[in-house]
């Protein structure tokens, strides 16, 4: 029987992508999760947002990413005097011309890890939101085009941390994950204790290309997601608003409990994002079709962020990822 380009293409694909948590391995330990929403991020677009305390290997994660990638990559340390010239770049006057030349920032990478994005003030979380929704900067009077692949990879600590800011939920929205990053297991710090406490991080090889991953994202687009998983992915997304479409089955006292707990549901652009990140998750689990379990898998690192509780739900402790659970339940899966 002979192979197809479309089995050949997502064979290759499979490869690449096996190689990239090969190499990502030999320095993060455990972590799966961050390393396969670094790499859905990657392969969508999509900016991610990972929070954590302080020492959870965020920061080593994306370094060791773009360390596997031939690609251009920038890390800037976002702090309360940060300015917006300092991150997109400014205007330099030349004597010798008599005119002013455009002086490029860091943000001009593919690859940027704004790290403590939540300790910048608004007017650098401003300059950052055009590059992030645009994927262009403008310097003076003159818009200048990022090139792609560009990536926003972003580590915040909790806001109870102190001198740290809330992002604008505006940007919030940009980001296409948030991730919690948890403690590792005692096992897993075992390892990290032997492999980290040795001088020096052990060395990664470069295993694609940013040609290679705009390839991947071609192949992404024909990645089957039926109208059932469609359908299943709107009712999740309108169930979180006041007077979202529900079917007669998941009219439910749990429903009514996910909506109780919700002040403002989420965006279109959460319906969007659940699709493609479903298509990047089948891609990795080396499917060229959508299932529902690619739909949960992503659910939590999707909304978790998009989703505003009332003043009641937090009183009762309640999280957004309480609800999201809630709402995984109640939603009939096709």
């Amino acid at each position: 029987m002979e192979t197809s380009p479309r089995d050949v293409a997502l064979s290759n694909d499979s490869k690449t992508i096996g190689l990239i948590f090969d190499e990502m391995s030999k320095v993060i330990v455990g972590q799966e999760k961050m390393a396969r929403t670094l790499l859905t991020g990657l392969l969508t677009g999509g900016h991610v947002l990972l929070e954590g305390l302080p020492g959870l290997a965020k920061t080593l994660a994306v370094k060791t990413l773009a360390s596997v990638m031939d690609a251009k990559f920038q890390r800037i340390q976002f702090t309360p005097d940060l300015l917006p010239s300092d991150l997109i770049g400014t205007m330099i006057y030349h004597e010798e011309t008599h005119t002013f030349v455009a002086k490029k920032g860091p943000i001009f990478a593919n690859i940027v890890l704004a790290d403590e994005i939540n300790r910048a003030p608004a007017k650098v979380q401003s300059a950052l939101l055009e590059a992030m929704a645009e994927k262009q900067v403008t310097i003076g009077e003159t818009t200048f085009p990022l090139e792609e692949p560009f990536l926003v990879l972003a580590t915040q600590n909790p806001i109870e941390q102190e001198g740290t800011y809330h992002l604008p939920e505006a940007q919030l929205d940009r980001f296409m994950f948030k991730l919690k990053v948890a403690y590792p297991s005692r096992s897993e710090e075992r390892v990290i204790l032997e492999r980290m406490a040795m001088p020096g991080v052990p060395h990664t090889n470069t295993v694609f290309t940013t040609k290679g991953i705009l390839e991947m994202r071609g192949h992404l687009e024909k990645i089957h997601c039926d109208d059932r998983i469609k359908d299943y992915i709107l009712r999740l997304v309108t169930a979180t608003r006041s007077g979202g479409e529900v079917l007669p089955n998941e009219a439910s006292a749990k429903l009514k409990d996910v909506r109780d707990a919700i002040h403002i549901g989420a965006s279109p652009r959460a319906t969007i994002n659940l699709v493609r990140a479903a298509k990047a998750n089948a891609l990795i689990e080396q499917r060229d079709y959508v299932v529902p379990d690619d739909v949960k898998a992503v659910a939590y690192e999707v909304l978790r962020h998009r989703l505003i509780l009332t003043f009641d739900a937090e009183a009762r402790g309640l999280s957004t990822d309480d609800v999201i659970a809630w709402l995984l339940e109640t939603i009939v899966v096709p």
